[in-house]
């Protein structure tokens, strides 16, 4: 077999410099210590700034930094491990879960692929859920949970301007039905403005998306879309124990 393009492509100037930079804050930078601006930063390397940001953004694409409002770029600490897959298959809102509702409201306007999801007809209504989860006092995930609203329909008993016991309503009403199952999709994204802010992200700074549906009887009555900081978090799977995180 011949050589392809690919392998006879030079390195990308950025990957070399990401290489360099990642070997100096092993070496130099403590966590949570703040690194000199761009200007310094591309002339100490020799570099232009444009190469300088590539080389910074596919570093905290890889969760060695982090971009903080009002504090600028951080040596990262170690990613931690969060579990997204608990040792029994439960609705969310059972007992265990540690997401905590936000809101929840009723619409008819979802992505795409949560209405082929969820099969829902066009302008078919259902029950938008907001959570959270929180780890030693900092956000690791914003949580969009749509269900069908003929699968949970004690949510429309809730107190129309309490979102909160809305929320808890819709949550009750899953725990009543049977789960056949659920299956779960990981992909890595981007922050949209609203999990930027929950997160106290930058907007587009990389995530990790778990999107998750639960069936009941047959079909499909929820779809989670779990958005997880992608430069704090190592999702992990099975039962093992979400370790906790890491001030910084």
């Amino acid at each position: 077999m011949g050589i392809t393009q690919l392998e006879t492509a030079p390195e990308p100037k950025y990957w070399h410099l990401k290489t360099v930079l990642s070997d100096a804050l092993d070496k130099e930078f403590a966590v949570g210590e703040i690194l000199p601006n761009e200007r310094d930063l591309a002339a100490r390397f020799g570099v232009a700034r444009a190469t300088l940001r590539q080389a910074l953004e596919q570093l905290e694409l890889e969760g060695r930094l982090q971009r903080r409002r009002g504090v600028g770029t951080t040596v990262a600490p170690p990613r931690v491990g969060v579990a997204v897959e608990p040792a029994r298959h439960t609705w969310p809102g059972a007992a265990g879960d540690d997401w905590q509702p936000v809101d929840a409201i009723e619409t008819d306007e979802l992505p795409t692929a949560v209405a082929r999801l969820l099969e829902t007809a066009p302008g078919e209504a259902v029950h938008l859920v907001r959570r959270s989860r929180v780890s030693a006092q900092q956000p690791v995930a914003a949580e969009l949970l749509y269900v069908r609203a003929d699968a949970a329909p004690a949510g429309a008993d809730a107190p129309p301007l309490d979102s909160v016991a809305r929320a808890h309503a819709v949550l009750g009403a899953l725990q009543e039905l049977d789960l056949d199952g659920q299956d779960r999709t990981v992909e890595l994204g981007s922050a949209r403005a609203e999990d930027a802010r929950q997160l106290d992200r930058l907007p587009g700074a990389p995530v990790l998306v778990v999107t998750t549906r639960y069936v009941s009887r047959g079909r499909a009555v929820a779809v989670a879309v779990s958005t997880y900081r992608a430069d704090t978090c190592r999702l992990t799977f099975g039962e093992r124990e979400t370790e906790p995180l890491l001030a910084s």
